[in-house]
């Protein structure tokens, strides 16, 4: 090597690499996990930016946030037996459309009063005459 010149090694991530780490976090290895994140991190944003740019405007779930959502939903689970690289990216982004949908039927609940009391016809009808004797 001549003085000054640098030979950066470069790491690549193959399939196998992926491969090899999902086994061992199924295994239970949480540095697996550690080290799988940031393998798959660009990955995971770029699914997650294309479901969002298909969502209604005003959608209000970003894309980090769907990101880590689905992040906390798979890392919780130990039983999934993770065959490929492709097969985690593919149980990943149906995570993520669970998300969304899951997303969207809380604001649809919400939108639609479900945080509201809900009253019987007769109870409101009781109600309403308490309220005109005062």
């Amino acid at each position: 090597m001549r003085k000054g010149v640098r030979i950066a090694a470069v790491t690549t991530v193959t399939a196998e690499n992926l491969t090899g780490l999902l086994i061992e976090w199924r295994q239970g290895d949480e540095t697996a996990l550690d080290k799988l994140t940031p393998l798959v991190y660009d990955e995971l944003r770029r699914i997650a930016h294309r479901y969002v740019q298909r969502e209604r405007d005003g959608h209000t779930l970003q894309t980090t946030a769907l990101v880590n959502e689905a992040y906390l939903r798979l890392a919780g689970q130990q039983k999934i037996e993770w065959q490929s690289r492709a097969h985690f990216f593919a149980v990943t982004a149906q995570v993520m459309r669970h998300v969304l949908i899951d997303h969207a039927r809380r604001r649809h609940y919400v939108k639609h009063g479900g945080a509201l009391q809900q009253v019987s016809i007769e109870d409101a009808a009781m109600m309403s005459q308490q309220r005109d004797m005062q």
